[in-house]
């Protein structure tokens, strides 16, 4: 098994005023030629807009973004016309396949709003521009996994152009649950949003994250109440 630890304060920050930006890979300003990517995971960003404010409209193409609030909530707009507020507990993803431009706006002008962004590279390229989002049980959660990014048809979780698949979790103090993956190729990386864990013999707290590669199954033990994001993605 190979393991990749990145602690939270490792990451790459960016601190615009009206944005406060924590990159796990490279992007923007940040740049670190051993932060690249995950695999086909290739964007983690932890980020923080301030009230009122947001992302103008701006221009994607052959990414799968994903949006999940975990504070507060987005509007978006794009330029096929939709337009959507994504709140806590819901989950968007935006194929940009041959391309799409879109806004990102904190949908409160009094409360700020937390959401991670997620890109993972497409499996087919230039496919027609697509919009998605759900609303999950965070009961369903708890101490088990809630799959909400599938490559599954008629799955529960959003469908995304690519053999990933995202899970959440809420696991209470001293509770221990395996994950197994759903592809033996894949790679696995999992992002502690709160709480402190035991992956693997490797503690975990508040937005730290692991890559696990060369296993096919894997333990997560609570050493508190915590929440986590497990992203499953191919490697090569």
């Amino acid at each position: 098994m190979g393991l990749i630890v990145h602690k939270a304060n490792s990451r790459g920050y960016a601190n615009h005023g009206w944005l406060k930006s924590f990159h796990t890979f490279s992007f923007a300003g940040y740049h670190n030629t051993e932060r690249i990517h995950f695999g086909l995971l290739r964007v983690l960003n932890d980020d923080t807009v301030a009230a009122g404010m947001g992302f103008g409209k701006h221009p994607h193409d052959n990414m799968e973004i994903i949006s999940i609030p975990l504070k507060g909530a987005l509007a978006h707009k794009d330029s096929t016309g939709r337009s959507e507020i994504i709140k806590t507990n819901d989950v968007q993803i935006m194929g940009a396949g041959s391309g799409i431009a879109h806004s990102e706006m904190n949908a409160s002008v009094s409360e700020e709003v937390n959401f991670l962004q997620i890109w993972v590279l497409p499996k087919k390229k230039n496919i027609e521009p697509r919009y998605e989002q759900k609303t999950f049980d965070p009961a369903k959660r708890v101490n088990q996994w809630q799959v909400i990014v599938s490559p599954e048809e008629n799955n529960e979780g959003v469908w995304i152009n690519q053999d990933a698949w995202f899970s959440l979790t809420r696991l209470k103090a001293e509770t221990t649950l395996n994950y197994l993956q759903h592809l033996h190729s894949n790679g696995t990386y999992v992002f502690a949003i709160d709480g402190e864990v035991n992956v693997e013999g490797e503690t975990l707290q508040a937005r730290d994250g692991m890559g696990l590669l060369n296993t096919n199954e894997f333990s997560i033990t609570a050493l508190t109440d915590a929440e986590l994001l497990v992203i499953e993605v191919p490697i090569n």
